[in-house]
């Protein structure tokens, strides 16, 4: 939490006084009780004491004292809201190594159910499109508020061989900037790959632009270590180049994920939407801290009346 006036705080000093004078009034109150000679006596004489209920509406009105000051400094917090707009781009990586058993039925057709179920969920005013990549990188579907376009996209992918992750990060940069250039919305790549780059331009150039433009790239390591796919009657390793993806997420201020099944990915693409779908920004509070002084405030005073018969 933040002030925008914090000279006011010092007025906690003043509170902090009226604890002390609390505290003196009651020990002078004690200092001076009448002593009864015997214990016997004193239970016969003396009425039934409030015990706790007697500081309980003094504590009270002095904690909305403290919480009003802070409130006159006008707190600043950091607020979980709702993003209006945004543009996100999900790079899907269609070389022959989707083809893998290793997730089943096969990584492609989990890869591509996951990948819809995260268009569907995003907000209906985000921009949102496909770009599939392979020896190359196409943008299979514009980015735009229409989602069923990307889910149509999404499902009509088809296997080829190799894996460009570069292009990928570049063709989708291009696709970043259709979107309104005089004012572009917040702009995320989701890249999920299960291989390495083996062709196209070399990913820290990729990197290198998504950070002049300002496009965190959201990286996801797809299928197992042990993960292979029969080419020609070979079956050849087919691991993610986890330490390539995580590079090119850091190096972008994006998040870098592993998933290693069907519900591993779902949870990725959940995760991502939630932090895409979402921004933390800095609210003042004023009006809910004086808020909880004046109730605050209000409960010491009823309490006094119920128990006492007076305010505070």
């Amino acid at each position: 939490m933040r002030f925008e006036q914090p000279l006011w705080l010092l007025l906690l000093g003043l509170v902090v006084a009226l604890v002390a004078a609390y505290l003196v009034a009651q020990r002078r109150r004690s200092k001076y009780a009448v002593r009864f000679a015997t214990l016997p006596m004193l239970e016969k004489v003396a009425p039934t004491r409030p015990g706790w209920r007697r500081h309980a509406p003094a504590v009270a009105f002095l904690a909305a004292l403290t919480v009003l000051t802070i409130a006159i400094a006008r707190p600043v917090a950091d607020i979980r809201v709702p993003r209006e707009r945004a543009t996100v781009l999900v790079a899907m990586d269609v070389s022959n190594s989707m083809a893998a058993t290793d997730v089943a039925p096969n990584r492609f057709e989990v890869a591509k159910q996951a990948a819809v179920q995260f268009v569907e969920e995003l907000p209906e005013k985000f921009n949102v499109g496909l770009v599939s990549f392979a020896r190359s990188a196409t943008v299979v579907a514009p980015p735009s508020t229409n989602h069923q376009a990307t889910v149509d996209a999404i499902n009509s992918l088809t296997l080829t061989d190799s894996t460009a992750i570069g292009e990928a990060v570049l063709t989708s940069l291009q696709a970043v900037r259709t979107i309104d250039p005089d004012d572009p919305p917040p702009s995320r790549i989701v890249l999920l790959s299960d291989g390495g780059n083996t062709s196209g331009r070399p990913i820290d150039e990729a990197a290198e632009a998504a950070v002049q433009a300002g496009v965190p790239v959201s990286t996801i390591a797809y299928g197992t270590p042990e993960g292979t796919v029969n080419l020609e009657g070979r079956n050849i390793p087919v691991p993610a180049d986890t330490e390539a993806l995580q590079s090119l997420a850091e190096a972008t201020n994006g998040d870098f994920y592993e998933a290693e099944s069907d519900e591993q990915l779902r949870d990725v693409y959940s995760d991502l939407q939630s932090s895409i779908g979402w921004t933390t920004e800095p609210r003042e509070i004023t009006n809910l801290v004086a808020g909880i002084a004046l109730v605050t405030a209000l409960l010491a005073a009823l309490a006094s009346l119920l128990w006492f018969s007076r305010l505070p």
